[in-house]
């Protein structure tokens, strides 16, 4: 059920930063459109509107890669056929992502809330609606690099009762 759960929210992610790439491209080719043609006026809310859209798109993106297991890691040696010590390579791993996940969380929120002080300069918004999402993707790291840790001790069990049959 848990599985389900994490799963629905991930492909709400999904299309959620689908949308985000999709609306990114109208600011940005009002920009191109208006730097390089001057059929429209030059609108310099476009580039900050850009950036925060941008920001959310890769914060997604990143959420969305720890949960497909797409996220950066080194293989320093090789995945060992020892079921014992490949769950200790993959518990490692997600070990080290949810720490940076629960770092990223914790010290977000003051990085959120120094956003919620400040204003942008073209589109006065609260720059809280960027700041935000270091807290947020922190969080699901997090939660993301728990279940797979628990996918992974799962796994063990399940190999290491077949190879003692």
């Amino acid at each position: 059920m848990i599985k389900r759960i994490l799963e629905s929210l991930c492909n709400i992610l999904r299309v959620l930063l689908g949308i985000l790439v999709g609306v990114l491209v109208i600011p940005v080719v009002m920009q191109v459109v208006a730097r390089y043609t001057g059929i429209i006026p030059v609108y310099l809310w476009t580039e900050e509107l850009a950036t925060f859209i941008f920001v959310w798109v890769v914060m997604i993106g990143s959420v969305i890669a720890v949960w497909d297991n797409m996220h950066f890691d080194v293989q320093v040696i090789p995945d060992s056929s020892n079921p014992l010590i490949l769950f200790i390579q993959q518990a490692i791993v997600c070990l080290l992502v949810g720490l940076f996940g629960i770092l990223f969380a914790w010290y977000g929120i003051e990085y959120a809330k120094f956003g919620f002080i400040q204003h942008s300069v073209m589109m006065n918004a609260n720059l809280l609606v960027t700041h935000i999402t270091i807290p947020l993707a922190g969080f699901l790291w997090g939660v993301f690099s728990l279940y797979r840790m628990y996918e992974a001790f799962e796994h063990y069990r399940a190999t290491s009762k077949r190879i003692a049959s």
